[in-house]
């Protein structure tokens, strides 16, 4: 009893250094006008102090105890955003959907098969490393399943950062920015745990619980991500919910996931991480130049531009992509679905894939 709480209070002390330095960076990266700036921020703040403070090291982490609760909540946000609406539209969208679809299919295999055939990696790191969206997800999947988990935390962040990169020179330097600045508004005005009803903060939980006990008993992979996300999109897609994005659960899932990898990244030696940058980089041209190859046809066959069809299927983050398109005056509920879609495709592929890798490991050791 005494040797399981000595580990809790270690525990809540790596949290809590973890956590002061993620929220301070956090900070500087909002006020700097980063995207998704609590996320990339923790993750960058505390990879680079610990890096540089190796005696800090020991004292970083987010323990698995604290860790599973913040991914059951994340699922049931993951599948709020299946709601009727979004249902009925991609009804309306469906070819281009489909392409879509096919495109993110056609990249995956692309990235897995230069990346373990040309690079060697592991096909299950190869895969994660491969997959075009789902950073949150994909990090959270990879810690349960690779070693290597922050190669897989790099490939995402290479990526998303290429996407602000790339699109606000497509759509222009004044109004790119302003986008970054409205999706940072956006998080800042989220509904607060305090401002939600009973109710939906009791369907909140029961959603996260009891998707995970179900998982459980249909013997699901991955119950604890699986199992909400599943529960989540049937109830808001059948319209008996319809639960807004928490404040402080959103910056709870940020600084949680980035302070994680962030520990972990720092006691990866740098000469180590500059040949995954590499990979990381060039995977991540190979991927944008497909999908903008990819929208360049279907827009020239639609009455669809090339900006809005770059938007739908340019593989960033859901919330800033979707902000730029309506400061832009696009289609917002187009772009929102096949974003949501390809998300949803690659969530549910995911544990899938990972389940399918692991029993093929299994039986080449056997």
């Amino acid at each position: 009893m005494a040797t399981r709480l000595d580990g809790i209070k270690r525990d809540l002390g790596r949290l809590g250094v973890t956590f002061a330095l993620a929220v301070v960076t956090g900070v500087i990266f909002l006020k700097l006008g980063a995207p998704a700036p609590f996320l990339m921020g923790s993750l960058f703040g505390v990879w680079m102090v610990g890096a540089s403070l190796p005696k800090l090291q020991p004292h970083l982490g987010v323990a698995r105890w604290f860790h599973i609760p913040v991914v059951l909540g994340l699922g049931v946000l993951i599948g709020s955003t299946f709601t009727t609406s979004a249902l009925a539209h991609a009804l309306n969208w469906w070819p281009t959907v489909v392409a879509m679809i096919l495109v993110t299919i056609a990249v995956t295999a692309l990235g897995y098969i230069v990346l373990t055939r040309g690079r060697g990696y592991d096909p299950m790191l190869a895969f994660f490393c491969a997959i075009p969206g789902g950073q949150a997800e994909a990090i959270v999947l990879a810690r349960d399943h690779v070693e290597k988990d922050y190669v897989v935390a790099l490939f995402h962040l290479i990526r998303v950062a290429f996407v602000f990169l790339s699109t606000p020179l497509l759509l222009g330097f004044v109004e790119g920015t302003a986008a970054v600045a409205d999706s940072n508004a956006k998080l800042a005005n989220m509904p607060s745990l305090l401002d939600l009803p009973q109710r939906e903060l009791g369907l909140f939980i029961a959603m996260a619980i009891g998707g995970y006990l179900l998982a459980r008993v249909c013997r699901l992979p991955l119950p604890h991500l699986f199992g909400p996300v599943a529960v989540s999109t049937i109830a808001h897609a059948a319209g008996v919910v319809a639960l807004p994005r928490i404040y402080e659960f959103v910056m709870l899932a940020q600084l949680s996931i980035g302070g994680a990898v962030g520990a972990r990244l720092a006691q990866v030696q740098f000469r180590e991480l500059v040949v995954y940058l590499r990979d990381a980089t060039i995977n991540t041209v190979m991927i944008l130049s497909l999908y903008f190859i990819a929208a360049l046809a279907i827009a020239a066959m639609t009455d669809r531009g090339i900006l809005q069809m770059w938007l739908a299927f340019v593989p960033g983050g859901l919330y800033e992509v979707t902000l730029l398109t309506l400061i832009f005056g696009f289609d917002i509920a187009y772009v929102a679905v096949h974003h949501t879609i390809r998300i949803m495709l690659i969530f549910i592929s995911m544990p899938v894939m990972a389940r399918s890798f692991s029993h093929r490991s299994r039986s080449t050791t056997e």
